[in-house]
């Protein structure tokens, strides 16, 4: 055989050899590649709400969500989806996952408007911000949603067994955004912005008028009034916080605060504050 024939065999047993491998390899592709996706076996909706229940009983609420989840994705439209919503709100509640609840509750109110129990998916709702609520210093959106949402529930159901709850947790969330304010303005008045400071003490007399934080209020517009030289301004903040609040020691400080200044407090008509003080 000559050089040149022996050179054409090898080329030839060469490509045989690369196709080869590209065939095992294939082969391979087929034999360990991952594995076909077993189908979800169908379970009758009954049998899963069932299920669900008992798993709500023993408190496996996480176990309960994923079943509850099950029933709706392989029978969206049985007789079971409403109530599956329902189980699935309180569930995440009672769990801690308050987004998760808060997501389910708005799928629900979407899905059933006129539902009977929309007060109590509110209720439910409302709780799952209040339990998001942290304190004064963080961002309070979470607690203006708890407000919005229980203000539903008192104004379009006052007469629930939610609403009594509602109202006392809406105080508590707008005490939350008034303290909010306060550290704010409290903030800019060490610092010597007397005009932010005031803008924030003016936000919780005039707003939040029902929260602990009304008294210091009024004293902080006496005190950032009297730096910038507003008189009348201080001394209607005084006059505001005696006459609605005569025993509070916030205004003994503001009335030593203007004594101090030879003035005392009194209520002057042109003053931006003269509209709080109470008939």
């Amino acid at each position: 055989m000559t050089i040149s024939q022996h050179a054409g065999v090898s080329v030839r047993v060469a490509r045989f050899v690369a196709l080869a491998g590209v065939v095992l390899l294939l082969a391979g592709c087929n034999l360990f590649g991952q594995p076909k996706i077993k189908e979800e076996p169908i379970i009758p909706p009954d049998t899963l709400y069932q299920q669900a229940l008992g798993e709500m009983d023993k408190q496996r609420y996480v176990t309960a969500i994923a079943t509850l989840e099950k029933l709706e994705r392989q029978h969206p439209f049985s007789e079971f989806n409403e109530k599956a919503k329902m189980m699935e709100i309180y569930a995440n509640y009672r769990i801690g996952r308050f987004p998760e609840a808060i997501l389910a509750a708005d799928r629900y109110l979407a899905l059933f408007p006129s539902s009977k129990e929309v007060p109590y998916v509110l209720y439910l709702k409302g709780n799952s911000y209040f339990g998001q609520i942290k304190d004064i210093t963080r961002d309070q959106q979470i607690s203006k949603d708890a407000i919005e949402t229980y203000s539903l529930i008192v104004a379009n159901y006052p007469k629930s067994e939610y609403a009594k709850d509602a109202r006392e947790k809406m105080v508590i969330a707008v005490d939350q955004i008034a303290g909010k304010e306060m550290s704010v303005g409290r903030y800019y008045l060490g610092n010597g912005n007397y005009p932010a400071a005031i803008n924030r003490f003016r936000m919780v007399a005039e707003q939040f008028q029902t929260s602990t934080h009304i008294e210091e209020s009024l004293y902080r517009l006496v005190e950032a009034n009297l730096q910038l030289g507003l008189v009348s301004e201080a001394q209607t903040a005084a006059a505001v916080l005696g006459h609605n609040y005569p025993q509070s020691t916030w205004y003994k400080q503001a009335f030593d605060l203007l004594a101090k200044q030879g003035i005392s407090p009194q209520v002057n008509p042109g003053s931006s504050l003269a509209q709080l003080k109470r008939t």
